[in-house]
């Protein structure tokens, strides 16, 4: 640029010299020899180690650093190579880089190429590659060492209970569990009654459990322990703790009557209010106003109240009129609009002239013709204490709680679903016989089916895709009306490591 302005520049040459051994040219240094002959008379790796004998654990995966901390790493991982690199001695040296060099997975060897620098002769930084190899010793830790010589011994367990007559709660607890790998640290999970019994190896293992449930559920907790062994010696204590956690008995879709103290606190809410959602807060909303207020587990369990009517007891309704009478409204992310409906109970529907005029906040999705799920208020026999506190209170005939799907379900009846859950590793209580088992698979089937028809309540857990599905065409021209199901680009792919070194080589643990 300064040339093409007609400035005069000065170019400047870099002088060179002879390397003192070879007489090759050079760039002058303080050695005054060229890089191969400096490497020849100096080699800034001797006297570092070459050769790392590590402790590993194969049942956790897991490297001891010493004296006796673990540190759980997988092959070929930055956890992996930092743990390697961390404890050499350089001996002045300067590392500036490290990458693993493969190896059989099942050589016990681990090889890293370093990069190192050091100054040499007269202050000439020199950098030189060599490779460390680390032999692993196989030896299990502690806690692998307690749970192989005894799989029954555990230090603190979790009890899960809920006191309903479903376990909807568990399956929707399950996927989050699973998606946030909180029971990792399990070393066994079992199914109860009314729950799930987790156990753990560590006290603190299981307190941070119960804080995770507590953020995804409305819970109160109690623990105790119980003395196992005491060295009197060492003054040295084991104790055995249990924690005992009881999740709300108010579940999604539950229809429930507020005690007057509640209903009052959330500004005249109700009293008949249906539960919408469930976290560690509880949603309520007003099937007759459209408000919705929220309650937090304390709240909840500073007057705990139940359900005036559950998702058992929910009864089939043909929709015959619909009627908007408000704009439809958007709460906490959900759609709802006011209407004036007709409606009759399907097993009574053609036999007798019994049709409900009632209100409902399904109004922007039900159409003449429809069938939905609701309370039958018209001839339940409820006996609670809380609905008799309100006098002159008059209940409406059905309350509705979401669209029916069932009968164009059941032109699906037994084709398979394009997507899948994975489940826990959990021993199955067989006490209750085949009974039992086959309330349990159709309580999950129902599950599955509220998973495709509300968005939200798939939000939070994983779904992936089920390699058995194969989608049919003449199916789908056939089936009439579209049943809610789970958009594709909702799945993920269910990685398996046995395909992964089949499918690609370059790909190892």
């Amino acid at each position: 640029m300064a040339e093409a302005a007609g400035m005069f520049v000065i170019r400047q040459t870099i002088g060179s010299v002879l390397c003192c051994k070879c007489g090759i040219p050079m760039q002058p240094n303080a050695a005054n020899m060229c890089v191969k002959c400096l490497r020849s008379e100096v080699d800034i790796t001797e006297g570092l180690q070459k050769h790392v004998i590590i402790r590993h654990c194969p049942e956790c995966d897991s490297y001891l650093h010493p004296p006796s901390t673990w540190i759980k790493a997988q092959l070929e991982s930055n956890e992996l190579l930092a743990y390697c690199t961390k404890g050499l001695k350089l001996r002045g040296a300067r590392m500036v880089h490290a990458e693993f060099v493969w190896t059989e997975p099942h050589s016990k060897r681990i090889k890293v190429r370093l990069r190192v620098q050091k100054e040499v002769l007269n202050g000439v930084v020199l950098e030189q590659a060599y490779v460390v190899e680390y032999f692993k010793q196989e030896s299990m830790c502690e806690t692998c060492s307690r749970i192989q010589a005894n799989p029954e011994q555990w230090v603190a367990s979790v009890q899960l209970r809920q006191h309903v007559s479903h376990r909807r709660t568990f399956f929707y607890l399950e996927q989050l569990i699973l998606k946030h790998d909180a029971a990792v640290r399990a070393i066994k999970i079992k199914q109860m009654d009314q729950g799930i019994d987790f156990f753990f190896a560590n006290r603190s293992h299981g307190v941070k459990f119960v804080e995770f449930v507590g953020k995804v559920a409305p819970v109160r907790s109690r623990h105790d322990k119980q003395l196992v062994s005491h060295d009197t010696k060492s003054n040295k204590y084991n104790y055995k703790y249990t924690f005992s956690v009881e999740i709300s008995p108010i579940c999604r879709e539950d229809l429930i009557c507020l005690p007057q103290k509640i209903a009052v606190s959330l500004g005249n809410l109700g009293p008949l209010v249906i539960c919408t959602k469930v976290t560690n807060i509880i949603a309520l909303l007003d099937p007759f106003t459209l408000r919705q207020c929220y309650l937090d587990s304390d709240q909840y369990w500073r007057a705990s109240f139940e359900s005036l009517l559950t998702s058992r007891q929910l009864v089939e309704y043909i929709v015959l009129d619909v009627e908007i009478i408000s704009p439809e409204v958007n709460n906490g992310g959900s759609r709802y609009a006011l209407a004036e409906a007709q409606v009759a109970r399907l097993a009574d529907f053609g036999k007798n002239d019994t049709i409900f005029f009632i209100k409902t906040h399904l109004g922007h999705i039900l159409k003449p013709g429809d069938q939905a799920l609701g309370y039958d208020l018209y001839g339940a026999n409820s006996n609670d204490i809380e609905l008799d506190k309100y006098k002159g209170l008059v209940l409406p005939e059905a309350i509705l709680i979401k669209k029916s799907y069932e009968e164009n379900r059941q032109r699906k009846l037994g084709k398979p679903r394009a997507w899948k859950l994975k489940s826990l590793n959990m021993e199955a209580d067989d006490s209750g016989g085949r009974h039992d088992q086959e309330k349990t698979n159709t309580e999950y089937e129902e599950f599955l089916r509220d998973l495709e028809e509300n968005p939200e309540l798939r939000f939070n857990i994983s779904l992936y895709h089920n390699k058995e599905y194969q989608p049919s065409e003449m199916a789908s021209m056939t089936d009439g009306e579209e049943v809610p199901s789970v958009p594709l680009d909702e799945l993920l792919a269910d990685l398996d490591i046995s395909d992964m070194e089949d499918g690609d080589n370059d790909m190892r643990e």
